[in-house]
């Protein structure tokens, strides 16, 4: 029995000694199935130096046992050397950058660009062109028909109006503060839709125009003197590109 105790001693030391090397905390193994040859330099001199205590011949027979019960131990151990968390044993794609998505055989994932999206294009800025009464009378008092000096303002414009890059032109009409809310609301539409309609006689195509009406809401001066009224009185042509 004690015979078979000192052969059996070895190889547990050796077990122990590099079962404890094999792995580490961190995932990585000093010990494994590629260094094999050490595990068995280690074990046979653990077995040899524990058989020499006995005699030569129980160094040698107990060396050749550490030497071969380290190599096997070693061998069995894996380890993830290049951490991408695929055991080295099964890892078709070693020394893996770190930090690298790989898949279930330790290979690096496709990558794909990101997918961008394409700013959307900024659309050019509304023109406004203003027509007040503050430079020639545009409408009859109290009417929506257009004077002949709002005629030729507006034939003026026509080129520019029917141009290609034309989108839409949208006539607004706004009046002073005379009157009530709500009459000078009708008027202003009435205003504006004069000049559409006119606009349209004179070849601008009828789906690019619309008209309505802010009546007193959006002063551009002041309504408590003739200058100022005369300012808000007014049609905007709205140009979009």
């Amino acid at each position: 029995m004690r015979s078979i105790w000192r052969a059996a001693l070895p190889v547990l030391l050796v077990s122990s000694v590099l079962t404890g090397c094999a792995t580490t905390s961190d995932g990585s193994a000093p010990l494994n199935q590629k260094n094999w040859p050490i595990c068995s330099l280690i074990g046979g001199v653990v077995g040899g130096g524990l058989g020499a205590i006995k005699s030569s011949s129980w160094a040698g027979g107990l060396g050749v046992l550490g030497a071969v019960t380290g190599g096997l131990i070693c061998y069995a151990q894996d380890g993830d050397e290049d951490g991408d968390g695929v055991f080295d044993r099964r890892d078709h794609c070693p020394d893996t950058p770190p930090n690298t998505p790989v898949d279930h055989m330790g290979c690096p994932l496709p990558q794909y660009p990101a997918t961008v999206k394409a700013p959307e294009p900024t659309p050019p800025p509304e023109e406004v062109i203003t027509l007040s009464d503050a430079g020639n009378v545009l409408f009859a008092f109290d009417s929506s028909a257009l004077t002949q000096e709002a005629r030729s303002q507006l034939l003026a414009l026509m080129s520019k109006l029917k141009a290609a890059d034309v989108v839409s032109v949208k006539v607004v009409g706004h009046t002073d503060s005379k009157g009530t809310d709500a009459y000078n609301q009708k008027l202003s539409e009435r205003r504006a839709d004069s000049v559409a309609k006119f606009l349209i006689s004179q070849g601008l195509p009828a789906n690019k125009v619309t008209s309505e009406g802010d009546g007193e809401r959006k002063p551009v001066a002041d309504n408590d003197t003739d200058e100022g009224r005369a300012k808000n009185r007014r049609v905007e042509l709205h140009i979009n590109r």
